[in-house]
């Protein structure tokens, strides 16, 4: 579920604690083709290839050629490196209208739904095991009703790409676009829609064109020497491969179909009727019941000030299903020591302060402490929710890039193999006046193979059109100067290369923190402008980086499955540069119906409570700031633009302190994980705790979200204990139908609210404290 969180890890259908090697276990056939040649050639005759294929080249491509793997017993094993040998070249059309038209549709769903999660809690998901599923039973569907028999893998890739472009470009709407409202830096949405349509297409067509020609060298040339298995890409290619490989393939899609709709459906129900049974339904507040019965009120009414209450939401339970039980106790520790522990701590010691909740007597003593207003968000009298909103943004910056530097070797790599590229194209032209070159047998298969490659002039005149475009476009549209514009694009490719290797090695993408990166980057050269310019600057970088990023990891997730099942990248390439214009105008659209339905998400006064809570409740004024969407990603960037661009740093010294203590020992945990739990003690790797997700923990209002996180990887541990094959069969389709479903349902709500019929006029608040969920 990626992402999300203040670093936006956008965790996809895949648990954490699979490796690639149990990937390829559960990806086993019955035989294999010959294995291919090895050879290696000289760096003259490479040169000698088609001019316009410019790709880089590493010294280690050739080691990535392998194709089978045998273990000392002796069973032969598929090199997670090299494509599937098993696929076949499709002759019929895998390009189609009706690929395009589901995949789109299917990344709509996800949008949609990645925008109600990111709102509620900072994540976002992928469409990619979303996209496939669902693509495959409604194409095999097609087919059947229209005597049809050409839907094979390879067209199934192409849904499954449309739906993942589609779905794309949501995460900068949980983030930085608000946080420019926030600070008042924009008008209104229905205003700016062309301003943010032209913000994401100038994003997301950099990150997709800048990083096209990068396919081979991620996928084949270092793939092995950085280990870049893409985990959710490769989980998605075994899916498609083996619904079409296997004798009762359709069978199995059907029934896979029907698990997720099954739970898409019910998802869609819950989250539609509980917003008028909110208390009931949704969130259990086990303390408030304490308090109305007269047991244990005093204790009782402390944990529902700090909110302890279970909420039963399908998506993070869905999550919890996924990510595997060391993200999911990761996450909730996070939520005791920050809530459970800090926070009270905090409180009792003067160090930050919360205020009255209700003015109902029977809860006097029932507080509020998420508060982000600006009486709160100051050095000098935070709340508990801006005092840990630090620790967690910092050290999960500080863990981000010290993994990233663990990988040092991707930018020595690069660079290297640049200068390669570079010296043999001059070395082509050089030898261009020669009619003939003769080619040895591997050059004439990479001639054959070049013909589906993408070239030059397919990314590098579209680059070139996009940073002309951008100067101006930004200049009259934001008031971004040529030089600034020119610097947050660069800071978004080289930070997308980042997000790339993370992704590829780690499945996370820490798309918040390289943002966060650019923001700062930015805000140092804009010390001469007035703090309101170099605050929309700051965001406006980071929301650039966080598109980029966001496109090209997307590009490069498709592009490993289709280079595992053989598609085309050409198609592949068009697939998503189609997918991504839908998705431009999807999102800001999507976008732009939550803020009228709930215009908290744009207030910095925001509250988190329930915008669901009756006039006649009898709440404080502030509660009538309250919000139903705790906008965790949106309350980081808009602090970081505040403390990169303030005279004065609006940090707490207390809270600075404990950060930089904290963060240290992020560092650390990260360092202990890749140099000591090696060899013999890399099984500890698996019980490693995850700063970087306690640290997440941090910066959200509420533990609600670990809980529900803890219950869904115990109900995947129980599964997975009681029918191993049934949850490889059934628990992703399970869990996506969780996610999506809520997401879906979330913005049925909106388009209920706005026309009226929401739950905030027509349901009941029983079981909630103070009336208010």
């Amino acid at each position: 579920m990626h992402g999300t969180s203040m670093s936006s890890p956008r965790y996809s259908a895949l648990p954490g604690k699979t490796s690639g090697i149990e990937l390829w276990d559960l990806s086993r056939s019955a035989a294999y083709a010959e294995e291919e040649e090895e050879e290696e050639e000289e760096e003259e005759e490479e040169s000698n290839g088609d001019e316009n294929n410019f790709e880089i080249q590493s010294d280690g491509a050739d080691a990535l050629d392998g194709d089978t793997i045998v273990p000392e017993g002796g069973e032969v094993q598929e090199d997670k490196f090299s494509p599937f040998q098993d696929m076949h070249h499709d002759q019929n059309p895998i390009f189609t209208f009706r690929a395009l038209l589901v995949g789109c549709l299917c990344g709509a769903l996800v949008n949609a739904s990645n925008i109600y999660l990111g709102l509620k809690a900072g994540w976002t998901t992928s469409a990619n095991i979303f996209g496939s599923i669902v693509g495959f039973a409604v194409l095999r569907s097609w087919t059947k009703y229209t005597g049809d028999s050409n839907f094979g893998p390879h067209e199934n890739n192409i849904v499954q790409t449309a739906a993942t472009a589609a779905g794309g470009l949501s995460n900068v709407f949980v983030s930085a676009i608000p946080a420019l409202y926030q600070l008042e830096l924009l008008s209104v949405p229905a205003k700016d829609f062309f301003r943010i349509v032209t913000l994401t297409a100038v994003g997301g067509y950099f990150g997709l064109l800048s990083i096209a020609p990068l396919r081979n060298f991620f996928l084949v040339q270092v793939a092995r020497e950085l280990n870049l298995i893409f985990p959710s890409s490769s989980a998605t290619a075994i899916t498609i491969r083996s619904m079409h490989q296997a004798a009762s393939g359709a069978s199995m899609a059907r029934q896979k179909l029907a698990a997720l709709l099954y739970a898409f459906v019910f998802a869609v129900f819950l989250r539609i009727a509980s917003q008028y049974a909110i208390g009931i339904l949704w969130d259990w507040h086990v303390f408030t019941w304490l308090v109305e019965s007269g047991f244990f009120v005093e204790l009782a009414m402390s944990m529902e000030s700090w909110r302890w209450f279970v909420e039963w939401t399908p998506a993070f339970i869905g999550s919890g299903m996924l990510v595997g039980i060391n993200v999911a106790i990761s996450f909730t520790a996070g939520s005791v020591i920050a809530w459970g522990v800090i926070g009270p701590y905090l409180v009792s010691h003067g160090m930050a302060f919360g205020e009255p909740a209700s003015t109902n007597p029977k809860w006097s003593n029932l507080m509020s402490y998420s508060s982000l207003s600006k009486n709160f968000a100051t050095a000098s009298n935070p709340s508990p929710r801006y005092w840990l909103l630090w620790p967690g943004v910092i050290t999960m910056a500080a863990v981000a890039l010290t993994e990233l530097a663990c990988q040092w070797r991707v930018f020595w790599i690069i660079s290297r193999d640049f200068t390669k590229a570079i010296s043999g194209k001059v070395l082509s032209l050089r030898q261009s006046n020669h009619r003939y070159t003769p080619l040895t047998e591997k050059e004439e298969d990479d001639v054959v193979n070049s013909k589906d490659s993408i070239r030059l002039w397919m990314w590098l005149p579209g680059l070139i059109v996009i940073i002309i475009v951008a100067c101006p476009a930004l200049k009259f549209q934001f008031g971004m100067g040529v030089s600034e514009s020119l610097l947050a694009l660069l800071l978004a490719f080289v930070l997308s290369l980042m997000a790339i290797q993370a992704t590829g090695a780690t499945d996370t993408t820490p798309l918040s923190v390289l943002s966060k990166v650019s923001q700062v980057t930015l805000s140092s050269t804009t010390g001469h402008h007035i703090i309101q310019n170099s605050q929309r600057l700051n965001l406006l970088g980071g929301a650039l980086t966080n598109i980029g990023a966001s496109q090209a990891c997307d590009l490069m997730g498709d592009f490993r499955v289709g280079y595992l099942l053989g598609t085309s990248s050409r198609l592949q390439y068009t697939t998503q540069l189609i997918g991504t214009l839908f998705a431009t105008f999807f999102a800001p659209s999507i976008f732009l119906m939550f803020a009228t339905a709930y215009p908290c998400i744009l207030s910095a006064e925001n509250n988190l409570s329930d915008s669901n809570s009756n006039s006649n409740s009898n709440n404080t004024a502030a509660a009538s700031n309250t919000c139903e969407f705790a906008s965790p990603s949106i309350a980081a960037w808009r602090a970081v633009a505040v403390a990169a661009t303030e005279p004065i740093l609006p940090i707490p010294y207390s809270s600075l302190v404990f950060s930089l203590i904290m963060a240290v020992i992020g560092v650390l945990m990260v360092i202990l994980r890749h140099n000591v739990w090696v060899g013999r003690w890399e099984w500890l790797r698996a019980y490693h705790p995850n700063l970087m997700i306690l640290a997440m923990a941090f910066t959200l209002p509420s533990p609600q979200y670990g809980i529900a996180m803890f219950i869904g990887a115990l109900v995947a541990a129980a599964w997975t204990w009681k029918s191993p094959s049934g949850f490889e069969a059934f628990g992703y389709a399970v869990a996506a139908g969780f996610m999506a479903g809520e997401g879906i349902g979330g913005t049925i709500n909106a388009m209920l609210s706005v026309l009226g019929f929401g739950g905030e006029r027509l349901g009941t608040r029983v079981g909630c404290p103070a009336g208010r969920c």
